[in-house]
């Protein structure tokens, strides 16, 4: 059975759309000095792009409600920091620090002389810094833990070696004087023998942990700065190779690059500008395109001045990732302008002005609409993710967008009848003059060149198609109609769809923190420092009982400790390094023979404990005869990348949940940027499930033939399948910033396809190979522009100093890639084997019993 037409809301607005061609024929200047009126008058927003930017890490970059969040509001609250005693672990966030790695820069032992020397050398200067004319230095701004700085202890230990030379230094976990120091995290690449006594270290972590009182919070910041003016000038070290990082140095990395993408975008103008005027080159003097192509990017900028100029009015955040916004605005406008300028090009050359104009709105400005509506309720989904970043950049990219398709339809096409008038006077496409339209032979060759033009195909009444063109029309829609090449081709598409499920099963996810930073920073330095030799033991974990607990009652003391025991088991936890009041208080108990199942007994001795371990104190949340909250720490081991962290993650809230005797939270003060693992990829899916659901919508809704809407639909999943797969592929991870991106991928998918299947279906062709080809000869050449203009545009940022541009650039570059490919090779064949073959058979097969009935 054969598919009718349903031609549903197409026909009616073809029509409007019709009327608007002619009105934008018959008034050209009134639709071109609007928009610029409007584009000047809204561009008086960027006035408050400084008081805008807003690139805050936490805020910006992190779920609008992380479980972290809630669970260091609940640590904030329940275990306040102790001024008179100092535990980096127990910290509820970063503060303000300075830290610097020390590596040999022969691989030697940094323990041993002359590197650590240079060490000790480095770190008496950074104690000396001075700030505020020399009154305050460090010791005046540093944490203090009963009245004197916290030092670092890998220092003071070996120090205290150097005059007792039979102490060995045990690795991890070192006894200094009375107490127990963990040197997992400021030792890397260490060698121990058969007892954990450290051999040799590649690396030495030191930090120097400075007041967050409101009263130092401006000199904190004046000391840091110039502990960073310090380091980055520091010569004087033979034999350390130095990287530091400041608790505010992403931060200001963030801040400082924020328009780093201008000049890059400036680049893509030209870039796309080049490229459009050679597209849209003609030999023919009159046909010359190449305003046409000017005033299509110029188009395209008018958009984003006023989208932007709008959204900074009304104080909308600008954050770095809508920096990537106006390369898909110019990709969108390139795209539209190409589609337009193609169905111009097939209206009869003798029509008025306003009757080709008509007559190109009708058949562009449908599939046109299609896409703007996809990408803009695309857009307006990613506005409700978790990301305030995501918001930003979506509520940019879908105003843009809007502005884009409207400047289009009015500026574009307004220059478009403009330049239709010059044509119709047979008027030179530089001077204006008029020329002749047929060359002489009393004519010089030269002006038979340079000053003759207007010529048309005289059988049709239009333009002359381009070469390009002819190539879909007379070579390639031909070949891919043949069989054995649609053989080939669904060949191709089993293997690019099976490469492409493959390499979505590779998919890592998580983010690096150097990603958000230059490669050249000395952000990005650390990290990696950080990561090469500090990966044994990863963050120490919290974990949290939440609620009032009866710790005396031994039956589910017992069964507490089996859930903490279950921790202890996980595969990246180092069952050995564990901090546990409850387990040093029954030990306690123990050796004094008090009975703490008894209820009275264990509250009224827990004040005698903690005078003696005060470290302890900071643990118990006790309130009159109640326990309300208290906290044990677990310590994780082999974080080597971001994906060990989301492995981290998920092992840890598994466990939290399976624990049935207590309600457990767990918390670190960098799990605040790990939430996002937790949302990326659920935000992902749902944001594809409902764009593929509003398209099949918006594709039954106009384009009248449900085979071909549902193709379009499918599209999209076979295209972001290709581009997540193949950017795992391509050691692109999911993260905050590559979702952005793919978000803007997924409406990207359907755009080649829908404006190829628009052409089909239209077509007035009987036979479905007709179809494609004719299909293919009107928009073969015009989406093969839009895509390598857009690639070329986007090209710039591949040589990016930043992982953002760069991932932006791979994506989009995969999404074009295949989009390509999809419309003008996979799209055709599938409608002519699938969609329109039943209509086809219809028709025969009503032919036939028309036949039968007049024989009879």
């Amino acid at each position: 059975m054969g598919w009718r037409r349903t031609d549903c809301l197409a026909k009616p607005l073809s029509g409007l759309f019709e009327k608007l061609g002619s009105s934008v024929g018959s008034h050209p200047f009134f639709f071109l000095v609007i928009p610029l009126i409007l584009s000047a008058a809204l561009g008086g927003g960027f006035t408050f792009l400084k008081d805008r930017e807003d690139n805050d890490l936490e805020r910006q970059f992190t779920p609008r409600k992380g479980p972290s969040k809630t669970a260091r509001a609940f640590v904030r609250e329940n275990f306040p920091n102790n001024d008179s005693v100092f535990s980096e672990d127990r910290l509820y966030d970063n503060g303000n620090f300075a830290s610097i790695i020390a590596v040999p820069t022969d691989g030697s032992n940094i323990l041993a002389n002359p590197a650590f020397e240079d060490i000790l050398r480095l770190n008496d200067e950074i104690l000396n810094i001075t700030v505020d004319n020399g009154r305050l230095g460090f010791n005046e701004l540093c944490v203090k833990a009963n009245g004197e700085c916290v030092s670092n202890v890998i220092l003071d230990i070996i120090r205290a070696n150097e005059t007792d030379q039979s102490t060995k230094i045990i690795y991890p976990e070192h006894t200094y004087g009375s107490n127990l120091a963990f040197l997992g995290s400021v030792l890397g690449g260490v060698i121990t023998d058969a007892n954990n006594s450290v051999i040799s270290a590649q690396a030495v972590k030191l930090f120097y942990y400075l007041e967050s009182k409101e009263s130092l919070a401006e000199s904190s910041k004046l000391w840091l700065r110039a502990f960073k003016a310090l380091l980055s000038t520091e010569t004087e070290d033979k034999y350390i190779d130095v990287s530091y990082y400041t608790s505010k140095s992403k931060q200001e990395e963030i801040d400082s690059h924020t328009t780093d993408g201008f000049p890059l975008f400036l680049i893509t103008y030209a870039s796309a500008i080049t490229f459009s005027v050679i597209s849209c080159l003609r030999t023919d003097n009159v046909r010359n395109k190449l305003w046409v192509a000017v005033f299509g990017v110029l188009s395209s900028g008018l958009a984003i001045l006023s989208s932007f100029g709008l959204l900074l009015y009304f104080g909308v955040p600008f954050v770095i990732t809508v920096a990537n916004c106006p390369f898909l605005i110019l990709g969108i406008g390139l795209n539209n302008m190409f589609i337009l300028v193609s169905d111009w090009q097939h209206t009869n050359v003798n029509d008025p002005v306003p009757k080709r104009m008509a007559h190109s709105y009708k058949e562009a400005v449908m599939s046109i609409t299609i896409t703007a509506l996809t990408d803009v309720f695309k857009f307006f989904i990613g506005f409700m993710s978790d990301f305030p970043s995501v918001q930003s950049f979506c509520l940019y990219t879908g105003t843009s967008i809007i502005f884009c398709y409207i400047y289009t339809i009015t500026f574009f096409g307004a220059f478009l009848a403009l330049n239709g008038r010059r044509e119709a006077s047979n008027r030179h496409w530089l001077t204006c003059m008029k020329i002749p339209s047929d060359n002489s032979p009393s004519h010089p060759k030269i002006y038979n060149i340079c000053c003759v033009g207007g010529d048309y195909d005289k059988h049709t009444g239009a333009e002359k198609k381009q070469p390009a063109s002819n190539f879909f029309k007379d070579y390639f829609g031909p070949f891919l109609n043949k069989p054995w090449v649609k053989g080939g081709v669904i060949f191709l598409y089993v293997v690019y769809l099976a490469a492409s499920i493959y390499g979505c099963t590779q998919v890592q996810q998580g983010i690096e923190l150097h990603d958000l930073a230059a490669d050249n920073s000395h952000v990005t330095r650390f990290n990696l420092k950080d990561r090469e030799y500090f990966t044994d033991y990863g963050p120490t974990v919290m974990i949290i009982v939440n609620e009032e607990f009866p710790y005396w009652d031994k039956t589910k003391r017992n069964q507490l400790q089996a859930c903490i025991g279950n921790f202890k088991r996980l595969p990246f936890v180092d069952e050995d390094v564990y901090i546990s009041w409850l387990h040093s208080y029954l030990l306690y108990g123990q050796e004094r023979h008090l009975n703490l199942d008894d209820k009275d007994v264990f509250l009224k001795n827990l004040p005698e404990f903690f005078d003696l371990f005060p470290f302890f104190k900071q643990d118990v949340n006790l309130t009159a005869n109640a326990i309300y909250a208290s906290r044990f720490f677990i310590q994780t081991v082999d974080m080597a990348n971001a994906s060990m962290e989301v492995q981290m993650l998920n092992g840890l809230k598994t466990t939290a949940e399976r624990c049935r005797a207590a309600s457990l939270l767990f918390y670190n003060r960098e799990f605040i940027f790990f939430d996002q693992y937790g949302v990326v990829i659920s935000s992902t899916i749902k944001n594809v499930i409902v764009f593929t659901a509003a398209m099949l919508v918006i594709s039954l809704l106009l384009i009248p033939n449900p085979l071909c809407s549902l193709w379009v639909t499918l599209s999209i999943g076979s295209v972001t399948a290709g581009v997540t797969g193949f950017m795992a592929l391509w050691n692109v991870t999911l993260d905050s910033i590559s979702m952005i991106v793919f978000t803007v991928c997924i409406g990207f998918t359907v755009d080649f396809s829908a404006h190829v299947t628009c052409a089909f279906v239209s077509s007035k062709k009987s036979d479905p190979d007709d179809k494609a080809v004719e299909a293919l000869s009107n928009l073969g050449y015009p989406i093969l522009q839009g895509g390598l203009s857009t690639i070329l545009g986007v090209s710039a940022l591949a040589v990016s100093g930043f992982h953002t541009f760069r991932t932006f650039f791979k994506i989009f570059f995969l999404v074009m890639l295949f989009g390509m490919v999809h419309g003008i090779v996979f799209t055709p064949v599938i409608l002519t084997l699938f969609t329109c073959r039943s209509e086809k058979n219809l028709k025969e097969t009503s032919k036939n019993e028309t036949f039968h009935v007049s024989k009879l």
